[in-house]
Parts: structure tokens; C-alpha cells; sequence
């Protein structure tokens, strides 16, 4: 596991829980620093756990404990923060704590809504990249198993949180005036083709291996075809719907941006909350559902029922547009919004294709930023074991001639 940054101290914890609780005679009493994840369970930043005992000077007696979690930048090398550095996803994630989320909130409040969707920060520090929150598992929430993936349950808890923060969102922005639209570096975006080593190199990994497959090696030649085109098209993919409802999307939802609360007698989940919004981006909502269905659904969930959950997902977002008096675009029927979903379907490819296969990948070996990100030796070698596990490669045999009828494959698709 990763170690605690060095600067994660006494006197640091001290400062944010005095400027937390207001407090300037706050006291702690016992600290302890441990990490959160292990290789392979989080590319987007370090995680680290943090118990703390304190008193607050109006009740110095009286001993509190309160269990935070710390997310904080990875220390990469420099090649790894030159290839970031157009994202800046950590400052955007700490701009949408503290200045979207809060809001969003506040509009759900507005129609009677008051389940969170998502945690809130309780510390924001620009200067170290860091955000301190509540940690959840103290509530019972916890990450649920990306290897096994998500049921039918799981995948309605999280696309209504996920149909509430895209539809409060479009409201967001219409009252705003467009404030929203400026988070225009989602994955794949205009300024930096920085995940081509990721996006390119796994998609090059997964045609090397469909080449190999006599059943499928055709399709691994169409990949090979596609990947010169491969960025233009996601950018496309990307860019925001023409006289329609975009919005805030959260940009990653996968089962490990996702916390989960299980009823402790019968198993089954009761309450999700979204997490982790460092690549969200003003787009459309149906990027989302494609990236969650094919990152994050167990078989035949994801082959076979996506339409009803879409069906699902458009029921909560239209009803929440129309509460909230949302009129800068056409609320989209359910039919319309499925063919936008088709219009946008080139994110399913791309996530079924090259992001799954790291997202339920069990070997450790080179399981780390810079070998998902470059295209050296090592990081070639890490793409290609990604396609050796038995799951991918059956998944991939059934999605392939789907993706195929689509015309997902052609480099002249329109998305």
C-alpha cells in the first residue's frame, strides 16, 4: 500500500478539525494514520485513513472520535504530472465540493428531496491537494466487490443518486447562467490527448489478443483500423448534445466510486453515495450510463437489461427536471433520450473494451498509474495481461458482434 504523505501530521489534522469545528483550543489526544486501498483499487488519487480522539475547549471532558478519510494527489514522476496537468482534476474535484455539490443539495431541498447523494467535505486544502472527509464506513458504507460487480439492487440505488445530480445540474446551470460549462475536460476532451497511452495502448492490447482468437480475430483487425482515429472519436463522443439537456456528469462512475450501505440482517444494499469527482464534465448524461453499465454490471445484467434501466434512470431525471421548472431545452421522452444513448454508444465500446478489463483486473504485477498511463515496455506488458483473464475475454466474445451491428467498429461512425 501506498504510504501517508509526510506533511498528514499531528499539527495538520489539529488545524483542520479547529478550522472544521471552530475551534482554536482543540485538542487531540490520539491520532492514527493508516492507508486506505491497495495497488490496483484506486488510479485517481491516495487514500488514506485517519482515527482521531480530541476535545473541544467548550468540553474538554468529554473525549470525541471521529474517523476521516484523506485523498490526496498521487507523487508521480514527472513524466506522469506533465501528462496530467490538463486535467487538473484536483483542483476540479475541490471546486465541485465546494462550490457545486453544496448547491445541487440545495435544489434537491428545494422539491422536498433530502437523501444525500454524496459525501460532504469537511476540509479543503489547495495548497497539498488534499480533501478530508467523514469517513463513511463509520455509517456502514463501504466499497462493494469491483471483481464480482453489481446487481440489479446496486444499479437502481445509484442511477437515481445519479438521475438527481444530472438533473439538479442542468437546473444548476440554467439558473447560472452557465457556470457548469466550463468543466469541458472530461476524459476525452479538446485540450490533451494525455490517456492515449491508456485509451490507445489497452485498445491496442485487446485487438492484439482478439488477433489471436480465430472466432474474433476480425474484430481485433477492425481495432487495429480504429486506433489512429481512436482520440478524435471519444473527443467527439465527448462533446455536449445540440439543442438538449447536458449536464454536470460525474465522468467515472464505476463500482469503486460508489459507496455502499448494506442492511445488516438480509445483505442487500439500502443506500449508495456517489464519490470521487475528478473528471466530471458537462456533457451527456448518457455517458455516464454507459461507462456504469459496462465498467460495473454482472452478466447477463449488463447484455440484457440495459434498456430497462435506462427506463429507470429517465423516469427520476425527467421528474426531477420538470420539479425543479427546468425549461432551457426539450426534456427528452424516453425515446428520444434512448437515441441519444445510441448516438453517444461508442463510451460503451470504450468502456467494455479497454476500461473494464483494468477495472476487474486481480494481478497486482504493474498495477500503478504509470503503467496504466505510458506506452513503454512495462506498461505494454501490463495491458496485455489485462486480456488474459478468463472474465474479460468471455465478455468481450459476447459484446464484440454488438458492437460490430453498430457500426462501432467503422472509422467514419458519428457520435
Amino acid at each position: 500500500m501506498a504510504a501517508a504523505p509526510e506533511w498528514l501530521t499531528h499539527d495538520y489534522i489539529r488545524h483542520a478539525l479547529r478550522v472544521h469545528y471552530d475551534d482554536a483550543e482543540l485538542k487531540i489526544v490520539q491520532l492514527d494514520v493508516n492507508p486506505a486501498l491497495g495497488p490496483g483499487e484506486n488510479y485517481g488519487g491516495v487514500l488514506t485513513r485517519v482515527r482521531v480522539r480530541f476535545t473541544l475547549s467548550q468540553e474538554p471532558a468529554d473525549e470525541l472520535l471521529q474517523n476521516l478519510i484523506v485523498k490526496t494527489s498521487i507523487d508521480d514522476d514527472e513524466l506522469s504530472k506533465e501528462l496530467m496537468a490538463p486535467y487538473d482534476i484536483y483542483n476540479r474535484e475541490m471546486n465541485i465540493y465546494e462550490q457545486v455539490l453544496p448547491k445541487l443539495n440545495e435544489l434537491l431541498k428545494e422539491i422536498d428531496e433530502f437523501e444525500p447523494l454524496f459525501p460532504t467535505a469537511i476540509f479543503v486544502d489547495r495548497e497539498r491537494m488534499a480533501i478530508i472527509f467523514e469517513d463513511l464506513s463509520v455509517d456502514n458504507y463501504v466499497m462493494a466487490d469491483r471483481i464480482k460487480r453489481l446487481d440489479k439492487e446496486h444499479a437502481h440505488l445509484i442511477l437515481r443518486k445519479l438521475a438527481k445530480m444530472h438533473a439538479t445540474s442542468a437546473a444548476l446551470n440554467e439558473r447560472s447562467r452557465g457556470s457548469l460549462e466550463k468543466y469541458d475536460r472530461g476524459f476525452f476532451n479538446r485540450y490533451t490527448n494525455a490517456y492515449s497511452g491508456y485509451f490507445v495502448g489497452g485498445l491496442l492490447a485487446a485487438a492484439r489478443w482478439m488477433s489471436q482468437e480465430p472466432e474474433i480475430a476480425h474484430y481485433g483487425q477492425k481495432l487495429f483500423e480504429l486506433a489512429p482515429h481512436y482520440m478524435d472519436i471519444g473527443r467527439n463522443c465527448f462533446a455536449p448534445l445540440n439543442d438538449s439537456v447536458n449536464v454536470l456528469a460525474h465522468g467515472d462512475v464505476w463500482t469503486n466510486n460508489v459507496m455502499v450501505k448494506y442492511d445488516a440482517d438480509t445483505g442487500r444494499p439500502v443506500d449508495i453515495l456517489l464519490i470521487d469527482f475528478q473528471y466530471s464534465f458537462w456533457g451527456s448524461p448518457t455517458i455516464d450510463l454507459h461507462h456504469f453499465f459496462n465498467t460495473s454490471l454482472r452478466e447477463p445484467l449488463r447484455r440484457e437489461e440495459q434498456s430497462s434501466l435506462i427506463e429507470f434512470y429517465h423516469r427520476i431525471f425527467r421528474d426531477v427536471l420538470r420539479k425543479l421548472n427546468y425549461k432551457a431545452n426539450p426534456i427528452p421522452s424516453l425515446h428520444q433520450f434512448q437515441l441519444q444513448a445510441e448516438q453517444k454508444r461508442f463510451f460503451a465500446l470504450h468502456s467494455a473494451v479497454v476500461v473494464q478489463p483494468v477495472m476487474i483486473s486481480e494481478d497486482p504485477t504493474d498495477a500503478c498509474f504509470n503503467a496504466l498511463m505510458n506506452d513503454d515496455e512495462r506498461a505494454t506488458r501490463f495491458k496485455n495481461r489485462l486480456y488474459n483473464n478468463p472474465i474479460v475475454q468471455q465478455n468481450l466474445k459476447a459484446l464484440m458482434p454488438v458492437f460490430d451491428k453498430k457500426g462501432l467498429l467503422e472509422i467514419n461512425q458519428c457520435c
